[in-house]
C-alpha cells in the first residue's frame, strides 16, 4: 500500500535496499542504516529490535519487521522539510533594516534621476555643451563596438540628458539590496539540513553572531545520558543490597529521569522483578514518593529527604565525599521515615565533550556547566572538561537553569542553553539562542532555536560557526550591494562626461545592475565552500 495509508501502530516489514516509510520502532530483525539523509552523518548505524528508526533512512543489510509510530507529516523527516522552509521564509532583523533602507533608497534615486537630468538640461550641456558632444563623437569614433559609447550622431541635449537620468534610474535598481539577506540564509539552511543542522530562521543567524556565553546541561548533554549503577549500599537493618536495588526499582517505575532507568536498568539486569507500587508523585529535580506493598518509600536527593523530615546521619555523610570526588550521583532511599541505603549512578562524558568545549572557546564564548547534581560531583566532572570553578552552577532545580540564564542576561551577556529534557525547555525559550540534540524529548526541540539531529555534541560547534559564516556572508553582501551603488549612481549620471566624454546607455546600466545581483548570489554560494574548509580542519 501507499506510505500514504500507513496508519500508526501497523507493522510494517522493510527489506534490504529499501527506505523506511515511517516513523517507527523495529519489532523484529536487526539492520544497519544509513541516516545521512536526516543526519548528514555517513557512517551506517546499527539498529535492532526496541530501536527507533526514521522515515527516509535506507535499509543496508537484514530485513526487519517495524511498528509505525508517526506518519505523514508527523514523521522525523516531514518535520525537518517544514522546519527548513519555515526558515528560508523567516527574516533577520537585518534584512527588515536593508528592506527598509532600500524603501528609502527607491525615493532617493528617483530624486537623483530627476535632478540629473534637470541639471545636464539646464545647466551642464548650455554651459560645457560643444566640448562634451566633441568628446562623445570622438569616443564613438574611435570605438563603434565601445557599450560605453552612446552612437546618437548628432548628440540631441534633450535625449542625453533623458538617457541619463533612465541610467540613474536602472543602475541604482536595489534588487542587490534585496537579494543580500535572502540569498545567504537560503544557502545556509541548505548546508545545514545537508548536515543535520536545523537553524529557525534569519532572526537565529543574528542572535548567535552575538552569542557571548554558551550554557550546557550536564545530564544527557555533556554525558552520554545513560547512566550506570556503580555501587548499593544498604543501611537498614533486614533489607540486603538487592532488597533495596528492588524496592528501589519499583518506585522508579513511575519516573522517567535517567537517573530512574539506570536503577530499573540495573535491577533487570540481576533479573530483579518489581514490587507493587502505588501512589507514585514525582518532584522534579528532587525524587519520588511511592507506596511498596503498603510501606511510603522517599528516594531522592538528600534535599528532597530533608523535606521529607528524614534525617541523613553522620556516618553517611562521611561516605558521600568520596563518590562525589569522582563524579558519582547519590539516590538515597528512606523506608518508612528511616534511611534504608543510597545508589550510587554514574554517567560517563560523550567522548567528544571535552575538544567541544575547547573549540568554543577558541570561538571566544564563555562555557557555563548546569547541573542538578552536588558541587562535589559537578566539579569532578568540570574538571575533565577543564571547566572554572565559577563556570559551574551546581543544585540547579529544573525551574532554576531558566533563572540562570535570566541572571546572565541581565548583566548584558547573550546566552545561548544546549539541552535535550522536559526541563530544560524554559532554559531553551528563555535563552537568546536554544540548542537542543534530536535525540532529546519533543518540548525541548520545540523549544529551541537551532535542532541537532546529529546525536554528536560536536554538532554545537559546527551549527554555532554556520550560524556565524552565514551571517557574515549576509554583511558581505549589504557591504557589497551598497559599494556599488555608491559607485555606479555617480557613474551613470554623467560623472565621466566632462573629462572622458563617457555616458552609460540604459542597456549598460541595465547589465551593471544585473552584475550586482550575480555577485551577490556568487558570493552566498560561496558560503558553501568556506563551511567545507572549515569543518574539514
Amino acid at each position: 500500500i501507499p506510505a500514504s495509508q500507513v496508519k500508526v501502530g501497523e507493522l510494517l516489514r522493510v527489506l534490504p535496499g529499501e527506505k523506511i516509510p515511517v516513523d517507527g520502532e523495529i519489532w523484529a530483525g536487526q539492520t544497519t542504516l544509513d541516516e545521512s539523509m536526516l543526519t548528514g552523518e555517513a557512517t551506517p548505524i546499527f539498529r535492532q529490535v526496541g530501536d527507533g528508526v526514521s522515515a527516509g533512512s535506507l535499509n543496508l543489510s537484514g530485513a526487519i519487521a517495524l511498528k509505525a509510530t508517526r506518519t505523514g507529516k508527523d514523521t522525523t523527516l516531514a518535520q525537518i522539510i517544514a522546519l527548513v522552509e519555515t526558515a528560508q521564509t523567516r527574516k533577520a532583523p537585518i534584512q527588515g533594516l536593508a528592506d527598509q533602507v532600500a524603501g528609502y533608497f527607491t525615493y532617493g534615486v528617483m530624486a537623483i534621476a530627476s535632478l540629473t537630468f534637470l541639471f545636464w538640461y539646464l545647466v551642464g550641456l548650455p554651459l560645457w555643451g560643444d566640448p562634451i558632444f566633441e568628446r562623445i563623437l570622438s569616443s564613438t569614433a574611435m570605438g563603434m563596438n565601445d557599450p560605453m559609447a552612446m552612437p546618437t550622431l548628432p548628440p540631441s541635449p534633450l535625449l542625453l540628458s533623458l538617457k541619463l537620468a533612465i541610467a540613474v534610474l536602472v543602475i541604482a535598481c536595489p534588487c542587490a539590496l534585496g537579494l543580500a539577506t535572502p540569498t545567504a540564509i537560503l544557502v545556509g539552511s541548505g548546508i545545514g539540513a545537508e548536515r543535520g543542522l536545523l537553524i529557525r530562521g534569519g532572526d537565529v543567524l543574528e542572535n548567535v553572531h552575538r552569542l557571548q556565553t554558551i550554557v550546557f546541561d550536564k545530564t544527557g548533554t555533556l554525558t552520554i545520558g545513560h547512566p550506570e549503577v556503580t555501587d548499593c549500599i544498604a543501611l537498614l537493618k533486614g533489607i540486603s543490597e538487592q532488597e533495596l536495588l528492588q524496592i528501589a526499582a519499583s518506585v522508579e517505575s513511575g519516573a522517567q529521569h535517567p537517573l530512574a532507568h539506570a536503577i530499573q536498568d540495573h535491577a533487570k539486569r540481576l533479573e530483579l522483578g518489581l514490587r507493587s507500587a502505588t501512589s507514585f508523585h514525582t518532584e522534579p529535580g528532587f525524587g519520588v514518593l511511592a507506596e511498596v506493598e503498603g510501606q511510603p518509600v522517599v528516594l531522592g536527593n538528600a534535599d528532597w529527604l530533608t523535606r521529607q523530615g528524614i534525617a541523613i546521619d553522620n556516618i553517611v555523610m562521611d561516605k558521600i565525599p568520596g563518590f562525589e570526588a569522582i563524579g558519582k550521583t547519590l539516590v538515597y532511599i528512606a523506608i518508612s521515615g528511616q534511611l534504608a541505603g543510597l545508589i550510587a549512578v554514574q554517567d560517563k562524558l560523550r567522548p567528544e565533550a571535552q575538544q567541544t568545549l575547547h573549540d568554543l572557546r577558541q570561538m571566544g564564548l564563555r562555557v557555563m556547566m548546569l547541573t542538578g547534581d552536588r558541587p562535589e560531583a559537578a566539579a569532578a566532572i568540570a574538571q575533565s572538561l577543564g571547566l572554572s570553578p565559577e563556570d559551574i552552577r551546581a543544585n540547579v532545580r529544573p525551574d532554576g537553569k531558566s533563572r540562570v540564564i535570566a541572571e546572565l542576561q541581565a548583566i548584558g551577556q547573550s546566552v545561548a542553553m544546549v539541552g535535550d529534557g522536559i526541563n530544560d525547555a524554559p532554559a531553551l525559550a528563555q535563552a537568546d539562542v536554544g540548542i537542543s540534540l534530536h535525540s532529546g524529548t519533543d518540548v525541548a526541540i520545540e523549544a529551541a532555536d537551532i535542532v541537532l539531529m546529529r546525536d554528536r555534541l560536536s554538532a554545537v560547534v559546527e551549527a554555532i560557526y554556520l550560524s556565524q559564516a552565514t551571517f557574515n556572508k549576509i554583511r558581505q553582501n549589504l557591504f557589497w550591494a551598497f559599494a556599488y551603488n555608491i559607485l555606479g549612481i555617480p557613474a551613470a549620471a554623467g560623472l565621466l562626461l566632462p573629462s572622458f566624454g563617457i555616458a552609460l546607455s540604459p542597456a549598460t546600466a541595465g547589465a551593471f545592475m544585473a552584475f550586482s545581483s550575480i555577485s551577490v548570489v556568487t558570493n552566498s554560494l560561496l558560503l558553501r565552500r568556506s563551511f567545507a574548509a572549515k569543518t574539514s580542519v
